[in-house]
């Protein structure tokens, strides 16, 4: 490998994700240069820990849990410990498609490609009609609107991370929050690729009375009311505080 080849840094907040983190590190291990995982864990008690290890990735906690908090400290932790030329953020229950590692290497080896952040489409499994539609109208509001989303996933560089501000230990909105400035810095562009994410956040309300809920939520969040009173509203039944914080709402 020489100086002029790309380095990727995976950053991925996870919390019981034993089930589903394993499929998405076999993903990963397809990077034909360096890689560098790091794993984030809000306090699994499942075997999040030991499918890491055996990927070859790095595993580090952060107490108590929250998205925002553990993507912050994820790249905080691969800005400091790898030299990595790129970040690559993803969610643990995230499948990336075949070949994805060759069409990324071809976007980000462009002399252009370190002025811009990139996100993936989104495709939702199990698919339906209403879930279909969905995906739809969010690559319309990522293209046009410049708001993808954290199930989109994140890959920058670097330097663009650390010009934006990066991630904020937000308990609600994080995603939200950094792409918002992001699109006052670059624009932020489709790698050209779709990224499949669990269905299961779609099954509780049905899609239009969730992504109805959701964007009033984005709406008041852009008046300026509190994430952690947000977050707390946005849940049915009572949770503890540390799933309070992890969560993210539905699209």
């Amino acid at each position: 490998m020489n100086a002029d080849t790309p380095t990727l840094s995976v950053v991925i907040p996870c919390l019981n994700e034993a089930e589903r983190l394993p499929l998405l590190l076999a993903d990963l291990q397809r990077w034909p240069h360096s890689i560098a995982i790091t794993v984030v864990d809000g306090g699994s008690t499942d075997h999040c820990k030991r499918i890491s290890a055996l990927a070859g990735g790095q595993f580090i906690k952060e107490h108590p849990a929250g998205r925002g908090r553990q993507l912050a400290a994820g790249a905080e932790h691969a800005l400091q410990q790898t030299e990595s030329d790129w970040l690559l953020f993803l969610h643990a229950d995230s499948r990336l498609p075949s070949h994805w590692e060759s069409r990324v290497l071809r976007r980000i080896e462009h002399p252009d490609a370190q002025r811009f952040a990139w996100f993936f489409d989104l495709r939702i499994h199990p698919s339906t009609p209403a879930r279909r539609l969905l995906q739809g109208v969010i690559a319309l509001r990522s293209r046009c609107g410049q708001r993808p989303y954290g199930d989109q996933g994140l890959l920058l560089h670097r330097s663009l991370y650390a010009r934006s501000g990066g991630y904020q230990p937000l308990p609600l909105m994080e995603d939200l929050d950094l792409v918002q400035r992001l699109s006052q810095l670059t624009r932020l562009r489709a790698l050209g690729l779709a990224i499949t994410t669990d269905g299961r956040r779609w099954q509780r309300g049905g899609v239009l009375r969730r992504g109805l809920e959701n964007a009033r939520l984005r709406q008041r969040w852009r008046r300026g009311e509190s994430p952690a009173r947000l977050a707390a509203e946005y849940y049915v039944k009572p949770l503890s505080a540390t799933q309070l914080e992890y969560q993210k709402p539905q699209r």
